[in-house]
């Protein structure tokens, strides 16, 4: 057979997996072939000429590792047919099917070639949770090891088995919430504790996690609350009203749910939490920045799932819901705020007190309605005794005024 030709077949050596392609090159061989080796090793190669090849002579030969010529002093001569190749402190593969280590002849055409694996035995895979959303399914994830690149295809499994009694299984639909994932549709049982593990296999070696042991019913999580709606509360300008549908999954199994609200301002990527929201599907935020806009996200733990005392997994946030809270009606500092008359007693010490009053409740108790009735009659309270405080200010300082420019004439 003759030596192939430059054009084509040199071109994809420097641009693809040549190992299919060098099968079918017979005019020399490359030992050794295909190689495993770690990381920092060395490597002696040798590139042989058949000597039924017309005019085959190791004179000329040259290297080529991914497409790219390697100096002549890595090679020398054995005999008239072998060229010696020498690598020392070996990088890791820059693709995991293999880098291409090819034979040249003079002229630039393939002799042979050679595919080498440079990388590291899998570690450990760690860091295993699992979550199910229908008790009939499980879907889990993993790190695949303290430092993750090994150079090399490395194969992760995900196996799992009843904890007493049952046969391994293996997990079979991969990549489904990222690249170490793998999700198990169905025939689980429930009240029986599973075995977790994951095993990741390469050509140099394999690793096993820890095992995990786990109830379906206690990985229970759901999707994230919808319909989350955000509203003002008539003219209070500090509070927001919160409201939101439970998700589906509750309606079609026996458990209840907690939730979580987080909020922050438009301008800012701090969250402040909302922890005591209990079961309930609503809730008012207070002490807000008047006039300011407010992201609202809220998520969803279940309990109680058929009797059981251990809490599910929350659920990914909802979608971030915005709304404002209206601007304040009272001067701010500067603006023209009368002060109290000589004589009349201050109101200041009372409103602090209250206000200190309904910070604590409102801090025991966050979405209390009790708490919020109080509060919300106070604040109206509150705005009338402000509104008509300014009103009787209005007409004494017009009183004032036409007493100073005296009776018309």
């Amino acid at each position: 057979m003759p030596p192939p030709q430059t054009g084509l077949l040199g071109q994809l050596a420097a641009t693809i997996d040549l190992c299919f392609i060098f099968s079918l090159v017979y005019t020399a061989v490359i030992s050794p072939q295909d190689p495993t080796l770690l990381i920092g090793s060395s490597l002696q190669a040798t590139c042989s000429v058949h000597g039924d090849t017309p005019g085959a002579t190791a004179e000329g030969l040259y290297w080529t590792l991914n497409g790219r010529r390697l100096p002549p002093e890595l090679s020398r001569m054995l005999n008239a047919s072998t060229m010696a190749l020498a690598l020392a402190n070996l990088n890791g593969s820059r693709q995991q099917s293999g880098d291409n280590l090819v034979c040249h002849a003079r002229d630039g055409s393939i002799l042979a070639g050679s595919c080498l694996y440079v990388g590291l035995p899998p570690e450990k895979p760690f860091n295993i949770s699992c979550w199910s959303k229908n008790m009939k399914d499980l879907t889990c994830r993993w790190t695949p090891g303290a430092h993750g690149e090994t150079f090399l295809h490395t194969n992760y499994s995900l196996k799992y088995k009843l904890r007493w009694y049952g046969q391994d299984n293996t997990c079979e639909e991969y990549h489904t919430v990222g690249p170490h994932s793998c999700h198990i549709p169905k025939d689980l049982a429930l009240f029986t504790p599973y075995e977790i593990w994951v095993e990741a296999t390469n050509r140099l070696g394999s690793a096993r996690s820890d095992v995990l042991t786990l109830d379906i019913l206690d990985v229970v999580t759901t999707d994230p609350p919808p319909d989350v709606h955000v509203s003002r509360v008539g003219g209070l300008e500090d509070q927001l009203s919160v409201r939101w549908v439970s998700p589906p999954a509750l309606k079609d199994f026996l458990f209840q749910a907690k939730y979580q609200i987080r909020y922050r301002v438009e301008d800012s990527v701090d969250w402040k939490v909302v922890d005591d929201v209990s079961n309930q599907t609503s809730c008012r935020l207070a002490g807000l920045k008047p006039g300011t806009v407010y992201f609202v996200q809220v998520r969803c733990n279940p309990f109680g799932i058929y009797g059981s005392k251990k809490a599910g997994i929350w659920s990914e946030w909802s979608h971030p819901t915005a709304a404002s809270t209206p601007r304040s009606e009272r001067p701010g500092p500067g603006g023209g705020a009368c002060e109290p008359r000589g004589g009349e007693p201050s109101s200041g010490p009372v409103r602090r007190e209250l206000k200190q009053f309904l910070g604590w409740l409102k801090k025991h108790a966050y979405c209390s309605n009790l708490s919020f009735r109080l509060y919300d009659q106070w604040r109206a309270w509150m705005q009338k005794s402000h509104k008509t405080r300014n009103q009787d200010e209005g007409i004494l300082s017009s009183g004032r005024r036409g007493a100073a420019r005296g009776p018309a004439r």
